[in-house]
């Protein structure tokens, strides 16, 4: 949901289709960096009267974060970004916020997981009383954006110093363009079984809903409307359906307008799954 007119104004967006379930940015999405958050604007957001209605509330990092980018100040601006979201989202009382894990740009994989490694320790060891967690974000793996395999997360969250302050988003759109296939109940159950064996389901704290206007192994990440893309239901109804997934929120991220008709669309074709 838009932060227009205030991170508050996102809750009146999203209890305005009946949502129970939100993800916001935390800031202006393309920009670096932006002035403090005031005590009226976390006092709007923690105290608005909708507030309860929604049963899961969390952030998403901004788009310029690139935690193995291998230009110094661009990595340095990523650092002291994703520290700042993390208290920006700390503040509002959000229990994680994601992050998409960053890409090599050609310094290959290894030295690119390196280097995430290295910049969350060094982030996290910067604000120790914060309490949001990294939920690091499965990817498409889109040019060389790294985090499109499962065993990209496991790695991460093996070596880093406090592996305890991590956890996982996983997109549907996103594996299913890296190549795991979920076109049927029975892959998908497969796909969901090497989740757990690699990483444990125990991490997964939350579900991106899209569908995938690219072909399975693309690697193009492109989302798509429920039910219109390449994906097909199977992979959705399984997902609504599965007991275990029933307190893990679930969001959308398909393109919509300003007046919301398309995610009122897309939530009515996930709850008749169920």
């Amino acid at each position: 949901m838009s932060i227009g007119g205030g991170v508050h104004a996102a809750i009146e967006r999203a209890c305005s289709i009946g949502c129970t379930a939100m993800q916001i940015f935390v800031k202006n999405n393309m920009q670096w960096f932006a002035r403090p958050l005031t005590r009226p604007e976390i006092g709007a957001f923690l105290k608005h009267t909708q507030r309860r209605e929604l049963l899961s509330v969390f952030a998403h990092a901004n788009y310029l974060i690139n935690l193995a980018a291998t230009n110094p100040q661009f990595h340095a601006n990523s650092l002291r970004a994703l520290a700042e979201e993390l208290i920006r989202a700390d503040q509002l009382k959000l229990p994680f916020l994601v992050l998409h894990p960053g890409a090599h740009l050609g310094a290959g994989e290894e030295a690119g997981l390196e280097s995430i490694i290295e910049s969350i320790d060094r982030v996290l060891s910067g604000i120790p009383k914060i309490k949001t967690r990294i939920a690091l974000e499965t990817t498409a793996g889109q040019g060389s954006c790294l985090g499109s395999k499962f065993e990209h997360l496991a790695y991460i969250i093996s070596r880093v110093r406090e592996p305890e302050r991590l956890c996982i988003c996983l997109d549907t759109a996103h594996v299913f363009a890296a190549g795991y296939d979920i076109g049927s109940e029975s892959a998908v159950r497969k796909v969901f079984a090497q989740f757990h064996r690699i990483i444990g389901l125990d991490r997964l704290v939350a579900i991106h809903l899209n569908d995938s206007k690219t072909a399975r192994g693309s690697r193009v990440d492109r989302h798509e409307h429920i039910g219109k893309g390449k994906i097909g239901l199977a992979a959705f109804r399984f997902i609504m359906r599965n007991r275990r997934f029933r307190k893990i929120p679930k969001v959308l991220e398909t393109p919509k307008g300003k007046d919301l008709r398309e995610d009122v669309e897309n939530l009515k074709t996930l709850r008749a799954l169920l």
